[in-house]
């Protein structure tokens, strides 16, 4: 159910067919499951349909009163009667459990722009690729704060973190660099050899477990990068949510 305002009147639309046998009763119940308070008061239109060409009719009837009526402008290149599963808006879409979502193009977009930020022949201090990257995760999950996405963020979050540490392991480049970098960061002397004289590329050497011990999470937090986990915990819950 999508909304639709002015000053005077807020309109709720029923995307999917409605049974109207169920009688008023029914759908007074359909439509106070989609308002966050639950209540139902003055203001409020609902338009429900029961059939793909009611629903068409429906947008044509609709598009001439916000046009009309509301004096609102309607792009009728992008306007349509579909499912609501298969509808995007600004880079939202509602997903299984009728939640607010990022569509995959919003996903493809972040990792391609994440890619930019990281590639690894920059040649870029780490510490600006960092900034960067950091001003970039923030606006973007700030943007989709509203979309209930938990473990996709987890999922991104661990992807991010890894796309920096390809990063480190190539600006480090030559062996006995990797070497005094992994000592310095606690690693065994005797495991050091392992990763320094590793041929593996960079993508895989990321997910190294010599690698990963050393760029540990709690290391790269400190570096700054930042961790998409905690910043969407806190938009969603607050600043004193537990992280």
């Amino acid at each position: 159910m999508i909304s639709l305002a002015n000053a005077a009147l807020r309109i709720y639309v029923a995307l999917e067919p409605c049974d109207m046998r169920k009688g008023f009763d029914g759908l007074h119940a359909s439509a106070s499951r989609h308002l966050r308070d639950g209540r139902l008061g003055t203001g409020q239109l609902f338009v429900f349909a029961n059939k793909r060409r009611d629903r068409i009719k429906l947008l044509e009837s609709l598009t001439r009163f916000c046009e009309g009526r509301l004096q609102l402008v309607v792009n009728r290149a992008k306007s349509r009667a579909a499912p609501l599963k298969s509808c995007e808006f600004l880079g939202y879409k509602l997903n299984n459990r009728a939640k607010l979502a990022w569509t995959e193009k919003a996903r493809h977009r972040f990792k391609e722009r994440v890619r930019e930020i990281t590639r690894r022949n920059r040649g870029h201090r780490a510490r600006d690729v960092i900034d960067e990257l950091n001003l970039y995760v923030r606006g973007w999950l700030n943007y989709y704060k509203h979309s209930s996405t938990y473990s996709e963020v987890k999922d991104l979050a661990e992807w991010v973190r890894r796309r920096v540490r390809l990063y480190y392991w190539k600006q480090w480049k030559q062996p006995r660099t990797r070497r005094r970098n992994l000592l310095a960061l606690g690693i065994n002397p005797g495991r050091v050899r392992l990763a320094t004289r590793s041929r593996k590329g960079y993508w895989r050497m990321s997910q190294n477990s010599i690698v990963r011990t050393a760029l540990n999470n709690r290391w790269l937090e400190e570096q700054g990068v930042p961790d998409m986990r905690a910043i969407w915990i806190v938009l969603h819950h607050g600043p004193k949510a537990h992280v």
